[in-house]
């Protein structure tokens, strides 16, 4: 499903978040941590490479391997890579979340940004990121949402609902967008993921929802 929307995929989703996208990894890049020269961070579902990249230009000196089942998402993602100059610090791999083929305790902190619902077990894909991160490295995880809560609630649901779907098969001519809504709408609310998280074996988890709910960010550190 995603080969078939790679070529468009950035686009969608400046399109369908109104651009808050980038804040959203903006906030998540700070949740990462203090990171040193010669660290490396692991970035899940890693997809065209959005946020390694943006890891890179956060962090100087920090190298970064994206780990991604999509051929035609990695595909992009080396593009980019490529049009950055940035093969010496970004890596990326096809591989399972579900099982990593990385060594316990390699990276000083990991990261999954929009990615999470996509595994079909969350929990063994959380215990590998707390596997693969070294003690005290933060997990972070960044997710859609479908808000439940306030006011404005009913009209965020609408466009989660209805325009996402739309805008993706018109766009993209694509219509596993609808698939989009419905793995937001599964998602577990945020209270549960975060306990979700702690039964993983993560300390100190925090909960950040943001632009009203439709996205949130969960840390979480490694013991």
């Amino acid at each position: 499903m995603f080969d078939q929307i790679a070529e468009r995929y950035d686009f969608m989703n400046r399109l369908i978040s109104f651009g808050l996208d980038k804040n959203w990894r903006a906030l998540l890049l700070k949740n990462l941590g203090a990171l040193s020269e010669g660290d490396e961070v692991l970035d899940v579902a890693t997809g065209t490479a959005d946020v390694a990249l943006a890891i890179c230009a956060h962090a100087p000196g920090v190298s970064v391997t994206g780990l991604d089942p999509s051929t035609g998402m990695l595909e992009v993602g080396s593009r980019k890579v490529s049009e950055q100059h940035l093969h010496n610090r970004v890596s990326l791999v096809l591989g399972d979340a579900q099982d990593m083929p990385f060594k316990d305790k390699r990276f000083a902190a990991s990261c999954v940004s929009f990615g999470i619902r996509n595994v079909p077990d969350r929990r063994k894909g959380l215990l590998e990121m707390a596997r693969t991160t070294r003690p005290g490295g933060k997990v972070v995880v960044l997710e859609l949402s479908e808000p439940r809560e306030g006011p404005l609630a009913p009209f965020a649901r609408f466009h989660i609902h209805h325009i996402v779907p739309r805008l993706g098969a018109l766009f993209s001519g694509a219509s596993e967008y609808r698939y989009l809504q419905q793995s937001i709408e599964a998602f577990p609310a945020p209270e549960q993921f975060g306990q979700l998280m702690e039964s993983c074996g993560l300390i100190d988890i925090q909960i950040q929802p943001l632009t009203l709910g439709t996205a949130h960010l969960y840390t979480g550190t490694v013991a």
